[in-house]
This record gives structure tokens, C-alpha cells and sequence, in this order.
């Protein structure tokens, strides 16, 4: 074991998935399951190692196959290494050994059991034909998962499965919130093909044992394309995009309808309201600490912050918790449908699943259509600049219209929480840029102060 986990920790920091890039993995091996019958040819292994080299530490889902070295070809999917002679280690999504393994676990149901913990497949009451022929390929670009895509060779329904690669204990949001969403027959999310729930060791406690989320697959939907890149190509030319844009808003009151009604909801009270301003400018501190251009503004964000806190709150419910145009795509006859509800990654999962002000997905959408713009004002020429702010303008205008006529929230009784939910969301963006991207902080920037400064001129 120990060769393997020196293996991966060269491995691992060039993964996108891996969250503490520029320094080697402290690896500890937690516990450990095969999906198949081991060969003298192949064996399907999933690893869950923690990283003890994070504050805190970070627990990682490593599924490996371990092939002879000799069978391997220049063509093969992503090697890993070996860690000894003649075993040459494969990352599971890119090989189909694991793959299928993986998706017949999901859709037939079953356990596989190892070292220290068990994983369970649980197919999904409604889930649609999925067929028994698939070609697998992992989709690139993803950062905190990877997912894969199953192409059937006959007329069933396509498949695209994340494997969480950073877990925690609990039912993972996108399962919880999706699966209900579809089992109620709302067409604003994919149909749901099962999931993969794990048993692991209690890593706080170091007694007992603990459970949660390894792997959803869904409904894939192909030929599609997401918001983002329609708002950005529609940006580019000047082209109108109202009409999507409320239609987008429809789409997310629809879903925010329909969580409030699955799901329990409460009254905002008092505490709420505390607590959330107490986060707000906790952040803003951290944000001016490493964005000092932030420093002057920060009277008016914490006044901003105030005249929310002076307003009525509407009731607390499940949330999308990370709405952006990236998680919507446009499906051809079928219109906008929400992906991803996962919320955002790095938060600690008790923090994910719990009750939320949905005008937080409301001020995350706003911010995404002004990105559009900002990266517009970015790559093109001076005289592009008005009109992108034009184009942001209308486009989230139409957005809020969609969201009030559907969700039946009127929005100016709460336009002073709105403001801040949006200030909040462009400080925590301008950490972001001035960590990543320290060009693109010009965006988060400006926003604010047009923000601070629309507040001036009512």
C-alpha cells in the first residue's frame, strides 16, 4: 500500500480535482473496495485516502485498476504509475473496466465490500432504461468531480455519472435535491439513473463510522449547450437575450417552487439574520485584506449590509446554493434545465443542505450575467463597454421579471436584501480573482461600485 499511495501522491496535485495545488499530498489510506472479482489480469479498486497535509483534512474517492504492465498500450486512458514491477495503475473513469463495473453497481443495486467499508448502489424508483451497452469517456474540464458519459449502443437514455472526488459524510445535495426534483416530474432537471452511497471510518472522532455521498448518475442530455456560452456569444454581437433570460428566471422559480413544496421550510428569524451578517463581514475583512482597492467602499457595503438587516426576511428553503448560467443548459424542445446542485463544493456539507434565502440563487444569477458582460469589457475595444453594460442591464431585468412572475415573490419589498446578497456574492468573487485571476478582478470591482453607486442615485 504504501507504494501505491507514493504513486499517487506524485499523481494527484496535477489533477484538477485536487484542492491544495503547488504541494506534495501527505496521504494516509482510510479504506479501500473492489467493484469486481479480482483477475490475474485487472483489478477494480477504489481507494478513499485522506490528505493530511490540509486544515483540515481533506478526504479524496481514488478509484484505481491495476492492469499488467504488459497489456498496457501507448493509447491506453490515464495512467497513474507503478507501483510495482509489472502493475501498471489506471485513473478508473478513463478505463472501462471500472466504468461498467460502476454503472451496472448503480442500475442493478448491490453492494461491494472491502477494507473498512462497504459501497452500495441505489437505482433510482423511476430511473429510464438505460440498456446494457455503453461507450464511456470522461468529460474534460471539470475541477472538484469527474464525470463520465455513457453513450448507449441502442436507443436508451444516454448516462453521465459523477464520481465525487472530495467527500464528506451526508447525502450529497445534488442527489437529495435532484432525485426529488424529477421524481415529482419537474422538467427543469435530467431524470435520475441511481447513485452510489459509501460507509467509511469516522475520521473526527476516530471511533464508529460514518456515511455519505459517492457517485449520482442522471439523465445525459446531449447536443446541448449551456447558458454561459449562449449569454456570452449573444453579448459579443449586441445580440437581445431578454427572451432567455426570462425564461432562465421562470425556470428558477419553477425549481424554487417546487423545493419549497418537497422540502420543509421555516420563518427567518432573528439568529438567521445575525449569523448571515456576521459571515457577510467576516468575508469582507478577508476580502480587503487581499483586494485592498476594497477598503474604500467598505462603509457603504457595511451600511448595504445594515438596510438588509433592517427589512423583513422571506422564509428560509432548499436552494440550488450555487446558480450560475454555467449550471443551466438549453435542451432543443424541451427548454432551460437546472444541473448541479451541489452547492458550492468546498463548503462543509451541513452548511449545503441546510434551509437558505432562495434570493441567494436570485443574486448569484444577477452576478452571472454581469460576468458576461465584464468579460466582454475585458477582450474587446473601449467602445464595447456601454454596450455590454447595456446588454448586462436588460438581460437581468428580464431575469427578475421571469423569477417574480413564476415565483410570485415581488422583489422591490426586498430589494435592500437582494443588494446585499449581490454585494456579498462580489466580494467573495473578488477573493476568487485576486487569487486565480487576478485580471479578471476588475469585474467583481466594478460591480460593487455600480452596486453602492445605483443605491446613491434612487
Amino acid at each position: 500500500m504504501d507504494s501505491t499511495l507514493a504513486c499517487l501522491a506524485a499523481w494527484m496535485p496535477r489533477q484538477r480535482w485536487y484542492s491544495a495545488k503547488g504541494r506534495t499530498p501527505h496521504l494516509r489510506f482510510v479504506a479501500s473496495w473492489d467493484l469486481t472479482e479480482p483477475t490475474a489480469e485487472v483489478r477494480v479498486r477504489t481507494l478513499l485516502v485522506s490528505d493530511e497535509g490540509s486544515l483540515p483534512a481533506v478526504l479524496y474517492q481514488v478509484p484505481l485498476v491495476a492492469r499488467a504492465t504488459a497489456s498496457v498500450t501507448a493509447e491506453a486512458a490515464q495512467v497513474i504509475g507503478s507501483p510495482e514491477p509489472g502493475t501498471t495503475l489506471i485513473d478508473g473513469p478513463t478505463d472501462p473496466a471500472y466504468t461498467e463495473a460502476l454503472l451496472r453497481l448503480i442500475t442493478s443495486g448491490g453492494r461491494a465490500r472491502g477494507v473498512r467499508t462497504v459501497a452500495v448502489g441505489w437505482p433510482a424508483s423511476s430511473a429510464p432504461e438505460t440498456g446494457a451497452e455503453h461507450t464511456a469517456h470522461v468529460i474534460t474540464g471539470e475541477q472538484s468531480n469527474t464525470s463520465i458519459v455513457y453513450l448507449p449502443a441502442g436507443a436508451t437514455v444516454p448516462v453521465i455519472c459523477k464520481v465525487f472526488r472530495q467527500i464528506q459524510p451526508g447525502l450529497n445535495p445534488d442527489i437529495e435535491l435532484q432525485s426529488a426534483l424529477a421524481a415529482a416530474g419537474s422538467p427543469y432537471v435530467p431524470r435520475s439513473i441511481g447513485s452510489v452511497e459509501g460507509q467509511w471510518p469516522d475520521l473526527t472522532t476516530a471511533a464508529g463510522s460514518v456515511s455519505g455521498s459517492l457517485a449520482f448518475a442522471q439523465e445525459f442530455l446531449p447536443a446541448v449547450e449551456d447558458a454561459w456560452r449562449l449569454a456570452l456569444r449573444a453579448a459579443d454581437v449586441g445580440e437581445d437575450f431578454s427572451a432567455p433570460a426570462h425564461a432562465i428566471g421562470v425556470a428558477a422559480a419553477e425549481v424554487h417552487v417546487d423545493l419549497a413544496r418537497l422540502f420543509p421550510t421555516r420563518a427567518t428569524v432573528r439568529s438567521d439574520q445575525e449569523a448571515t451578517a456576521t459571515a457577510w463581514r467576516r468575508r469582507l475583512s478577508t476580502a480587503i485584506a487581499e483586494v485592498p482597492a476594497l477598503a474604500e467602499h467598505r462603509e457603504a457595503i457595511s451600511a448595504a449590509y445594515d438596510r438588509a438587516l433592517s427589512i423583513e426576511w422571506p422564509a428560509l428553503q432548499r436552494i440550488h446554493g450555487d446558480l450560475h448560467l454555467g449550471q443551466v443548459i438549453h435542451v432543443p424542445d424541451r427548454g432551460w434545465v437546472l444541473v448541479d446542485f451541489e452547492g458550492e463544493p468546498m463548503r462543509p456539507m451541513p452548511e449545503r443542505v441546510r434551509p437558505e434565502l432562495a434570493l441567494r440563487d436570485v443574486a448569484g444569477m444577477l452576478r452571472s450575467f454581469d460576468y458576461v458582460a465584464g468579460s466582454i469589457r475585458l477582450h474587446q475595444p473601449d467602445d464595447a463597454v456601454e454596450s455590454a453594460a447595456e446588454w448586462s442591464r436588460t438581460a437581468r431585468a428580464a431575469f427578475l421579471d421571469g423569477y417574480a412572475e413564476r415565483s410570485g415573490v415581488h422583489l422591490g419589498p426586498v430589494a435592500a436584501l437582494l443588494e446585499a446578497l449581490e454585494l456579498e456574492k462580489a466580494v467573495y468573487e473578488a477573493i476568487y480573482e485576486a487569487r486565480n485571476r487576478p485580471t479578471w478582478v476588475s469585474i467583481p470591482l466594478g460591480a460593487i461600485e455600480r452596486l453602492l453607486t445605483r443605491h446613491v442615485r434612487r
